[in-house]
């Protein structure tokens, strides 16, 4: 089964709740602040299946030096097909020129993203004040 990896596709509102939901992540929980995170969002990957969203990363950015990616997601009932990499893919050829591509990843997360050329951040350590309640499930946000 093939799929389609766009940086120019439209979302609606139902098949994003639907994915978050699928991959338990409590924005779906918020579809009005969702939506409106991700088309504002400075770049965003979708991946398509016949039509359905089953897959989609976003960007965070200055537009020149800096890109932090919050959210990637794939579909649970179409994990290891490539999706994934896929999007990082188009993501990371977007901003190649630029000083520093970042992301938070859990350790379900990352042995994808070291093989995706990620690295720990020197010494850093992630913090945040969070107030989803998915960071219980093992997801990277």
């Amino acid at each position: 089964m093939s799929f389609i990896v766009s940086l120019n596709d439209s979302i609606k509102a139902d098949e994003v709740v639907e994915l978050y939901t699928a991959n338990g992540w409590s924005a779906a929980s918020k579809p009005i602040e969702l939506m409106s995170a991700l088309r504002n969002s400075h770049s965003l990957a979708t991946a398509r299946i016949d039509g359905r969203l089953v897959g989609l990363a976003n960007a965070i950015s200055d537009g020149y030096l800096v890109v932090y990616f919050p959210h990637m997601l794939v579909h649970p009932d179409v994990y290891r097909r490539g999706i994934g990499r896929a999007l990082m893919e188009a993501m990371l050829n977007r901003y190649r020129s630029f000083h520093q591509l970042m992301l938070t990843a859990d350790g379900d997360a990352l042995h994808f993203y070291e093989a995706m050329g990620f690295t720990r951040a020197g010494r850093t350590v992630p913090m945040w004040i969070y107030a989803g309640t998915d960071h219980q499930r093992g997801h990277s946000v």
